[in-house]
């Protein structure tokens, strides 16, 4: 039923709440395949004292910063490693619910679990969700995650 799953993950320990019921779905349902996914924005080029931005400069945060993400994913698949299930990750360069439900749809998953903050109200309208822009712009299901400690509002 669920053979592949898509895991994103943004770097924060909320994010990592998903965690213990990513184990339990390859335990119970023998899962497959995982993809871990991170999702990083692009820099925007901008001006200082009326000086232009330098190129080089820019393109090697860009790769640093996939870097980063590349390794924390590496970190957190050591801690997972299951046999029968293959593990895989992917660091992505995009708007984060975009660039998820691109994915999503090109790469045959079955399920979405996503962490979410659990925000509502004007903080949501605010901030934004990309647990929630996820949720409304899947055509596969979706568990969404409440991270533990997170005050519950409308």
């Amino acid at each position: 039923m669920y053979n592949k799953i898509l895991v994103p993950l943004d770097g924060s320990e909320l994010a990592e709440c998903v965690l213990p019921h990513v184990e339990t779905f390859i335990k119970r349902y023998h899962v497959s395949e995982v993809v871990f996914l991170r999702a990083i924005d692009l820099l925007h080029p901008y001006f200082h004292n009326e000086s232009y931005f330098n190129v080089a400069d820019l393109e090697k945060s860009e790769s640093d910063r996939k870097t980063s993400a590349q390794e924390y994913l590496d970190q957190i698949i050591k801690q997972l490693e299951h046999d029968g299930t293959t593990l895989r990750s992917e660091v992505l360069v995009g708007r984060a619910a975009e660039t998820l439900i691109d994915y999503v749809e090109k790469n045959d998953i079955d399920l979405i679990l996503i962490a979410t903050h659990g925000r509502s109200g004007l903080s949501r309208w605010v901030m934004g969700s990309v647990a929630d822009k996820v949720l409304r712009s899947s055509n596969i299901p979706v568990l969404m995650v409440r991270a533990p400690g997170i005050e519950i509002g409308i």
